[in-house]
């Protein structure tokens, strides 16, 4: 008898296929949610760091505001006012008149204290001048031939643990007065400049000559007290009838105003003082009615009769540094009062019917417009930071807060062409730093943005014909013996830190092509001719000679080429130096050739950073031609095309979306590169596709300055918008190859 095997019930069977189908069900759902959540995290990550960039950059380009503050009553107004001016909080604000007298108010006590100067009895006060807002600094000609130089000085101490602001008058010289002419001549239409240890004047005497007397200071080491010694001279060839006088600040330039004419005198030697230029001010209908200095004195602002101001400055010229108008701004109304920032390139108008304007020369923005209740203004002037305006009427004195923190940047100022004081011609600048008080920040982004794409040009020119050379071959002819080693080989290239690739490009592959540039050249010749010689010969070779080396490793012998070929090129390029280039290859570059050669150059970058894309490339490229199907390509070769034809009109259409996502992959590796271009580049923000000069990219130069940014300020908020614009360019080159590749796939798909 047969023995029967038990069966499992079939309702058993049936319910541990259906518990293990609900199983795989969960996991397929919860692998499903799984990357679906994590999808969209990945979306809102980009999302917020959108945001966060677009909330960091939007305060930059927000307008300025202005808010009342304080109006104290003035006691008597019936003198002129020199100046106003405030302390750094502006909890105490001065105004200093013609007559010699000194009012401090204390803002929050609304409260108002006289002062007089130390001017002699009987000795009456013939002119008035005052510095440089930032200096603080007034003085007064009188009658006998003094003068008297004042600075006004906040104390600051704190009593009880409390901030106490004690404004008072300092004299620099130590004594008030000084005696500028010895004749005792009245100092009619004083100016002077002032600094630690030189002093200079000029004024016009009775024979209606203007003098010029400078006193130069040196510290006695003895006494430690200053010995001045004093020279004169007279400035020739002056107008009889001037309306202003000014000198700058550093001492070299005397400026002189007529009704439609600036005399600049050059008085850096009282012994040789000259005239420079005689600057026409004409302008059609209209008349010059003020004029200062913009901060750094590099500037002159011309302001007309009919509500126009005018920026002049010195441009390298044939003949030399000359004045030269450069911008305007105009509809400003009938202005009343010019003022400038003490260190910015801010100024601001009050026109007569108390139209306020502020604007910012290098942006050409007008920052502001409002109307205020300065009706016939008759002073005004900034805060030491800026953050407000002190401002006279006919019976007050009025402060007024202002926000406006980032002047100098608009879209113009970043993507335009800006011309900056002392530049020949409107440029593409960016030099966010100085060591002097008197820098403007020069915030272009045109030129890092080329320098990203310059470099991400010339590393995709090195590495793009390699890799999709090096990827077809693999995936195509190469054996799957040696494939198995070279693909993970090079896939491993991609994990070696760019750092390294950095450090090795600017202190070794640097000088290395600097000092063998002709054999670098040649490299680039032979090394392709070899190739596809010792390919032809291997062609051609007896069956005999083919047996050393098995079909599967034929194209190892490829790498003693390789290998012979840099050698023989770097070993013959002092002989092709001495022969084509007369010993100095990089001495014709710059002489003959007329170009500029840097040492970490675009060509240093350009192999090193594609030394670092090579790898993606390669990857994806060679997968997306592994992955054709066989069937494909054996239909071609069946139907009689050579395996040449099948790679070039089948394997490579069908892959053709996944080799262009290779290379805007590579392109988008590049482009956000950051330490090689850092490392192997001089970093300077110049605008020339010359292969051997260097740049600044986007990325290196927030690796830079980012680390030295003040929190919130201009340059900080602009290193940010970079950032933003770096995204940008990744998320367009990214776009980009996702709508190609879609349509490539769409046209090919039929294969």
């Amino acid at each position: 008898m047969e023995r029967q095997v038990s069966k499992p019930a079939p309702l058993k069977h049936d319910i541990l296929q259906a518990k293990r189908a609900n199983r795989r069900a969960v996991k397929d759902k919860l692998t499903q949610l799984g990357v679906s959540f994590g999808g969209i995290m990945v979306f809102v990550a980009l999302l917020l760091i959108f945001f966060y960039l677009l909330y960091v950059i939007k305060p930059i380009f927000a307008s300025a505001s202005i808010t009342p503050q304080a109006s104290i009553s003035l006691p008597n107004t019936s003198s002129n006012v020199l100046m106003v001016g405030s302390d750094e909080l502006h909890q105490q604000l001065y105004r200093v008149t013609d007559d010699g007298g000194v009012d401090f108010v204390d803002v929050a006590k609304q409260q108002v204290t006289h002062q007089t100067l130390a001017i002699p009895a009987g000795v009456a006060i013939v002119s008035q001048a005052r510095s440089m807002p930032s200096q603080q600094l007034f003085a007064f000609g009188l009658d006998n031939g003094q003068m008297l130089l004042g600075n006004v000085n906040f104390n600051v101490s704190y009593p009880n643990n409390q901030r106490l602001i004690t404004p008072n008058i300092r004299y620099p010289l130590g004594v008030p007065l000084l005696t500028i002419a010895d004749d005792k001549q009245p100092l009619k239409q004083l100016a002077f400049a002032y600094s630690q240890k030189k002093l200079s004047f000029i004024y016009l005497d009775n024979s209606q000559h203007w003098q010029l007397l400078r006193m130069d200071g040196e510290e006695n080491l003895l006494t430690e007290e200053i010995d001045w010694q004093s020279e004169k001279s007279v400035l020739p060839d002056a107008p009889i009838h001037v309306a202003q006088q000014k000198i700058t600040p550093d001492h070299q330039q005397a400026i002189l105003l007529t009704t439609n004419k600036a005399f600049i005198y050059d008085i850096r030697n009282p012994n040789s003082v000259s005239l420079l230029q005689v600057l026409n001010l004409e302008r059609a209908r209209a008349k010059v009615t003020d004029f200062e200095l913009l901060a750094g004195a590099s500037s002159l602002l011309i302001s007309y009769s009919d509500g126009v101001v005018a920026q002049y400055f010195q441009v390298n010229q044939d003949g030399g540094r000359s004045y030269q108008f450069v911008r305007e701004f105009a509809e400003l109304g009938n202005i009343q009062q010019l003022a400038s920032e003490f260190y910015r390139r801010s100024f601001a108008t009050v026109a007569q019917d108390g139209t306020l304007k502020l604007l910012y020369t290098t942006s050409e923005r007008e920052l502001l417009a409002e109307k205020l209740p300065l009706q016939h203004s008759r002073a005004l002037a900034f805060s030491p930071r800026a953050d407000a305006l002190i401002a006279e009427t006919a019976d007050s004195l009025q402060l007024f807060s202002v926000s406006n923190a980032h002047p100098e940047v608009s879209w113009s100022a970043i993507w335009q062409q800006v011309w900056y004081e002392g530049y020949p011609e409107p440029q593409y600048v960016w030099q966010s730093t100085s060591g002097s008080d008197d820098f403007e920040a020069k915030l272009s982004l045109t030129p890092l943005a080329f320098g990203t794409l310059k470099a991400a040009f010339y590393a995709m020119l090195f590495a793009t014909p390699i890799a999709l050379a090096g990827a077809i071959y693999t995936a195509y002819f190469m054996s799957p013996q040696v494939r198995s080693v070279v693909k993970p080989t090079i896939e491993i290239m991609e994990a070696l830190p760019t750092v390294i690739l950095g450090f090795l490009a600017g202190l070794w592959l640097a000088p290395l092509v600097e000092s063998h540039l002709p054999g670098l050249l040649l490299l680039l010749i032979l090394e392709p001719i070899a190739i596809l010689l010792v390919a032809f010969g291997w062609a051609k070779s007896p069956a005999v000679i083919k047996q050393w080396l098995p079909e599967t490793y034929q194209e190892l012998m490829l790498i003693p080429v390789v290998c012979f070929v840099a050698w023989l090129s770097f070993s013959l390029s002092p002989l092709v130096e001495l022969w084509l280039f007369h010993g100095d290859s990089r001495l014709f570059i710059t002489n003959t050739l007329g170009l500029s050669f840097d040492q970490r150059n675009a060509l240093v970058v350009g192999i090193a950073m594609g030394f670092a894309v090579i790898p993606t490339i390669f990857s994806i490229a060679e997968d997306a031609i592994f992955s054709v199907p066989r069937h494909l390509s054996n239909g071609s070769l069946a139907l009689g095309a050579t395996p040449w034809q099948t790679l070039t009109r089948v394997v490579l259409l069908t892959a053709s979306p996944g080799i262009f996502s290779a290379v805007m992959m590579g392109l988008g590796r590049a482009v956000g590169e950051t330490m090689i271009v850092l490392m192997a580049t001089g970093n300077t923000a110049i605008m020339d596709w010359s292969i051997f000069q260097g740049m600044r990219t986007l990325a290196a130069n927030i690796a830079v300055e980012m680390p030295e940014s003040a929190i919130g300020s201009s340059h900080y908020r602009v290193l940010f918008l970079a950032a933003f614009v770096l995204f940008l360019f990744t998320f367009v080159f990214n776009t980009i190859a996702e709508v190609v590749r879609q349509r490539l796939r769409e046209r090919y798909s039929s294969l």
